[in-house]
């Protein structure tokens, strides 16, 4: 095993330990879909963008991630559309910085 493996098992573990006592903490849950993204485990990081997002729509942060995963996985008209709700959530949230990082990677997409 090398050191980054361990090194994720490791984050992954202590993230997992804290969601025992928080299980629906919005933070908690993205900080491990990206743990398991750099492992490659992008059906687990993808269940868990979708929770995030299902319960909580306006965590504006998952829908760049989940986005960007679909479209790694080919999935692009799914991806398309997780940036349009992610662009409407940040309008309502007034969270400008988001919207332009969605609408850029979106038109990369469309375009």
């Amino acid at each position: 095993m090398n050191n980054q493996s361990e090194t994720g098992g490791s984050r992954i573990d202590k993230i997992r330990a804290m969601l025992v006592s928080q299980p629906a903490d919005c933070f908690l849950q993205h900080a491990l879909a990206l743990e398991y993204i750099k492992l490659g485990n992008e059906e687990e990081a993808r269940r868990l963008f979708e929770e995030i997002l299902n319960r909580e729509p306006g965590y504006i942060g998952s829908y760049y991630h989940l986005a960007k995963l679909l479209e790694r996985t080919g999935q692009t008209d799914a991806a398309i559309q997780v940036y349009e709700k992610g662009m409407e959530e940040s309008k309502k949230a007034g969270d400008q910085h988001a919207l332009s990082e969605l609408r850029s990677a979106w038109e990369e997409l469309t375009f």
